[in-house]
């Protein structure tokens, strides 16, 4: 019975255990080798933190990638090293160097590039538009009538000109017209031409330089965003690139970054600087300018002065005190130049009689001419004030500021 049992009975629980036994060892392995493959694939996909800790291990000192990376380090920091971090009064030694020298040639060299061929007929053609608009006009009619002056008087109004000026070009050509001397169009274009270069014809343009005095001292003047530091930097240009000595006085010490403005334009053109302390007295700055000039046989001073509003009655008088100060150092001050906007209009003409009464302005210098259809203030200027625009700027570009030439420029409005 005890057998029997054991056969009915042991035999098949034992066979169970035996396989749950190989089951479970079975499960046993296949999850380890799951759990094996997974952790490689872990370590696969971290391979990036491995290589960023490689990266880290270049920045410890004993790394073999250390000596590179830290030349790496020395050479950008040389990059970004500048004079700016010198102190003003070493600034002023280190400037007009073999080094500057070498940075105007190629600044020379690219503007020479970008103005190739460039003309004030091509620099001025917003007015010239406005005028060749109206004589196409004109000449399409066929003959001359009411429309024929009312035409011409928009126009030169437009230029902003003047209806006093306006007037004083048009009456003798409509009495013209009316006796019969003048019978086409055309024929009032051309006087209308001649008249317009009279106009301008009878001034000295020409900048005063003493030659037997050092330094000569050029004060410039005017309302703040006219171009004026960018005015002396361009002037700097040209004088230092004709061999003449020059030294920039940074004498507006209001205007944020004014200062830095005109050391970076004495770098560039090799002249050398002066400037004086943020919220200074700008006459001092003027005054150490010139002294130090004199001092080491500079020729020709620029000083910058505060662009402050023209109907600002004790900011005139700074101006006036910059003048008389500066009359006082060693040196003579044979221009007072006024800088103005061309495209400002008759609003530039209310500048010049103010700082004309306030610093005796010996020439104006008409900036952003290219980008103006009033270029007719050259005519309101010189006609009602008297005082001769000497200088124009055409461009952007360092050699863009040129001679004011009258003929050329009359010429370049009626072609």
């Amino acid at each position: 019975m005890l057998a029997s049992d054991i056969v009915n009975y042991g035999v098949p629980a034992a066979i169970v255990v035996v396989v749950g036994l190989s089951f479970f060892l079975y499960r046993r392995r296949n999850t380890s080798a799951s759990t094996a493959v997974a952790n490689d694939d872990l370590s696969s996909a971290a391979s990036p933190i491995a290589d960023s800790s490689l990266v880290a291990s270049s920045n410890v000192p004993n790394s073999a990638t250390a000596p590179a990376e830290a030349d790496l380090v020395s050479d950008s920091a040389s990059d970004t090293v500048d004079d700016d971090s010198l102190e003003p009064a070493k600034r002023v030694e280190s400037i007009g160097g073999d080094t500057a020298e070498s940075a105007i040639t190629n600044d020379v060299t690219n503007d020479a590039v970008e103005v190739e061929g460039a003309t004030v007929r091509e620099r001025t053609g917003r007015t010239r538009s406005l005028f060749a608009n109206a004589f196409a006009s004109i000449r399409g009619k066929g003959r001359i009538d009411d429309a024929t002056w009312d035409e011409l008087e928009e126009t030169l109004l437009r230029a902003d000109i003047g209806i006093g000026l306006t007037t004083k070009l048009l009456e003798p050509l409509r009495a013209a017209a009316k006796s019969g001397d003048l019978k086409t169009a055309d024929d009032v274009i051309e006087a209308l031409r001649a008249g317009m270069t009279q106009q301008l014809s009878s001034n000295d343009r020409s900048l005063r330089m003493d030659a037997a005095v050092k330094p000569n001292v050029w004060l410039f003047v005017g309302v703040n965003g006219v171009g004026k530091t960018t005015t002396i930097g361009k002037i700097a240009t040209a004088e230092v690139g004709h061999g003449t000595s020059v030294l920039l006085a940074a004498g507006d010490t209001f205007r944020a970054a004014a200062a830095e403005q005109l050391q970076v334009w004495a770098d560039r053109s090799g002249a050398s600087f002066v400037r004086g302390s943020e919220g200074g007295d700008p006459a001092s700055v003027i005054f150490d300018g010139i002294q130090s000039a004199h001092a080491r046989n500079i020729e020709l001073v620029l000083g910058d002065t505060a662009g402050r509003l023209q109907n600002k009655s004790n900011l005139m008088e700074e101006l006036k005190k910059v003048r008389r100060v500066a009359e006082k150092a060693e040196g003579t001050v044979n221009e007072v130049l006024l800088v103005i906007d061309a495209t400002t209009g008759q609003n530039g003409l209310s500048q010049a009689r103010e700082f004309a009464a306030a610093t005796d302005v010996t020439g104006v210098v008409l900036s952003k001419l290219d980008g103006s259809a009033k270029g007719g203030i050259v005519f309101a200027i010189e006609t009602e004030l008297g005082i001769p625009v000497k200088l124009v700027g055409l461009g952007e570009g360092a050699h863009d500021l040129v001679a004011f030439n009258p003929e050329e420029y009359v010429a370049a409005l009626f072609e």
